[in-house]
């Protein structure tokens, strides 16, 4: 279920954790597509016959593969309403503790850490949220990230 949460109201949320995505298959045409656009053609990505042999038993995806699904995934968990723009400001932290095997299934969850004002270019808010993504049956997570987004209202 994505929660809706109105622009105005942000700041009740800091310290909230969202609903968890849902799962969502990794494909090995997605990650072939991500080295394409990437020129990250290493073997442990794409190649599948040597993958069988290395050292995850399987193609994985690229680590910014995996963070790169966060804007797809954050919009199924939770969606800020009100807002004429969202903004990739940066990233705090970010950690890749285990792999994501192909033909796996992630999913994800996030906690609003923080809203601070924003005076320019014109008035917003900074917002951090900790995400994580998950596969399905790992113990420990596949990527761990800080992110900090700028939310500008509309009009």
């Amino acid at each position: 279920m994505v929660e809706k949460v109105k622009y105005s109201e942000i700041e009740k949320y800091v310290g909230h954790e969202y609903d968890w995505s849902d799962w969502m298959e990794v494909k090995q045409d997605k990650i072939n597509l991500f080295a394409d656009a990437t020129g990250d053609h290493q073997w442990i990505h794409v190649d599948i016959e040597a993958a069988k042999k290395g050292p995850f038993g399987s193609t994985i995806a690229h680590g910014y593969w995996t963070l790169s699904i966060i804007p797809a995934i954050s919009v199924k968990i939770r969606q800020y309403t009100g807002i004429g723009m969202a903004v990739n400001y940066g990233l705090n932290k970010l950690r890749f503790p285990a792999p994501v095997h192909v033909g796996k299934k992630v999913r994800a969850k996030a906690t609003l850490k923080s809203v601070k004002p924003v005076d320019k270019p014109t008035a917003g808010k900074q917002i951090e949220e900790i995400f994580e993504i998950w596969v399905e049956g790992d113990k420990r997570p596949a990527c761990v990230a800080e992110t900090v987004t700028r939310l500008y209202p509309m009009g």
